[in-house]
This record gives C-alpha cells, structure tokens and sequence, in this order.
C-alpha cells in the first residue's frame, strides 16, 4: 500500500524549506505520495506537490513538521481532527515538541517508510467559546488556550468556575488553561507545575495576578473550567499561541479535556525526565 505523507515547513526559515524539498524528493523516489499546502509547496519548489490548505491531510498517514515548536502546534492542529500523526523535526530553538534533529533526517524518514515507529497519546484541551466575535467557536489545543489584558495597564478580570460552581474572580495580566503537555510553556513560565505528558489533567495559571491567591491549580481531566469576562475592556484569548479574537464583558469560555488525543510519532520510549533535564541545561550533581 502506497504511504501518504504531509510536509509542513516553518515558511521563514530557510533550513525548514531546504529539508521540506529533501523530504519532498526523497518519499517521491521511494513510492510514497507527498503533498504540501499550496504556499509551502512553492516556497520548497516543489509546486507539483501542492494542495488545498483546507484538505491538506485528508488521507495521510502521517504528517512531517519541520520547524520549532510553533510549526509543531500548527502540523497539530492542522492533523487532529482526522487523526494523522505528526514527527516534528527541529529546525528552531527550544525544540521540546519535536523528535529528530536536521542531521537526523534521513535515517527518519526510512524508518518512516517501513512503518518503524511508534505513535505517543498526548491530550489535548477542548475550548468552547460564547461570543458574537471572531473567537467564539470551538476550538482544540495541545498546550493551551490564554485569555489576556486587552489594554496595557489595565489588568484583565475573570471569574472562573470549576464544575459549574464559583471559584474566584482572577485580576491578573493573563489566565492560562494548560495540558500536561503545555506544562512546560507559558504555563511553565508563570511559575505553573511541571506535569508528566503521561498524566491527564487541566492546569489553570495566572499570569501576574493582582489578588492575595496567585497559585496554579491542577484539576482533574474530568473537570471543568468556565471563565466569564467580567472587566471592562474584555480581554484577548489566544490558542496555542495562534490570537483567534477579542472577548467582550459576559462572552464565556468553557474547558475540558477533550474526547481524543494528538497522536505525536516517535522512534524511542521518551523520557520525559531526560528531556527535561535536557532542554533547560540542568547540570548532574
């Protein structure tokens, strides 16, 4: 059976395109069929290979993401709904999503094709969102969903409720709802807890909060989140670091763990642990 491959590249950088058209050129001598949305086919100069962005991975088995972590998100979301798995490949900095490095390429995409991979679970966070603007809707992320400060100076104000009962209402610069996976982004960067991938829960995190309770919760996967605007300017919400809108007083945002998982190809069992103690330079001692 022929192999159906997705390419995403990182479209600004340079190394991301060069790999794009290798991997391109490659899966083609080998029998494989490749496309790439109609953009990035053109910027690797392969426009022969080039889709519909909208039906890019219709009958994949699998997509390539070549970039940093924000290309990794966007191959994510662009494969979750119809269940693609997606190898990221680093050509950016952190790289904490992504399995292989650029010099690791070419032994990848051979253990791609004789189907020597395994594929990880990661969950993902379900958003639904009440409003008449751009953001309402029904969105999935595999890090985290942030509402925001509309306005410099002016803190955001969200009351928030856990399983339909009130909680609080946050004065913070920012409320980040977080995966295990997006653990160790934004999340991470407010002081949130490190959680395994392996485990299932939601993390709710305030960015610079304004009140006497500044601590992340961790709440069952079961659990739900709402949060209302209540401030005066609103605030803005964001999706795995992708601005989808502006939310006005009384718009409503609910989160749950959502009903499947990303599905994240991988050669080895990782560690998370290792990984960690990678990425960030922690020393032995």
């Amino acid at each position: 059976m022929t192999v159906r491959v997705g390419v995403l590249p990182h479209r600004e950088r340079a190394t991301a395109l060069d790999l794009a058209r290798r991997a391109g050129e490659w899966f083609g001598a080998h029998g494989a069929t490749v496309v790439l949305p109609k953009m990035e086919a053109d910027l690797v100069g392969l426009p022969d290979l080039g889709v519909d962005p909208a039906s890019f991975t219709d009958g994949l088995d699998l997509v390539i993401s070549l970039g940093g972590d924000g290309t990794m998100l966007r191959a994510i979301d662009q494969a979750y709904q119809s269940g693609v798995a997606v190898l990221g490949v680093n050509v950016g900095q952190m790289g904490y999503l992504t399995e292989v490095e650029p010099s690791e390429l070419d032994g990848a995409l051979e253990r791609l094709l004789a189907g020597d991979y395994h594929v990880e679970s990661r969950m993902m966070l379900d958003v639904t969102v009440r409003s008449a603007g751009g953001a309402g809707g029904h969105w999935y992320a595999l890090n985290e969903t942030v509402l925001e400060k509309a306005r410099t100076g002016h803190m955001a104000r969200l009351e928030v409720g856990i399983n339909g009962a009130f909680f609080t209402t946050y004065a913070a610069d920012a409320l980040i709802v977080a995966t295990p996976t997006g653990s160790t982004a934004y999340s991470f960067s407010a002081r949130g807890p490190i959680v395994s991938p392996r485990h299932r829960c939601l993390l709710l995190t305030p960015v610079s909060p304004h009140m006497l309770f500044d601590r992340a919760l961790v709440l069952d996967a079961a659990e739900e989140v709402g949060i209302t605007v209540t401030g005066p300017f609103g605030a803005v919400m964001t999706v795995d670091g992708r601005e989808v809108g502006h939310l006005d007083p009384g718009d409503v945002v609910t989160c749950t763990a959502a009903d499947k998982p990303a599905r994240v190809v991988s050669f080895a069992p990782r560690d998370f642990h290792q990984i960690l103690k990678a990425k960030f330079g922690l020393s032995d001692r």
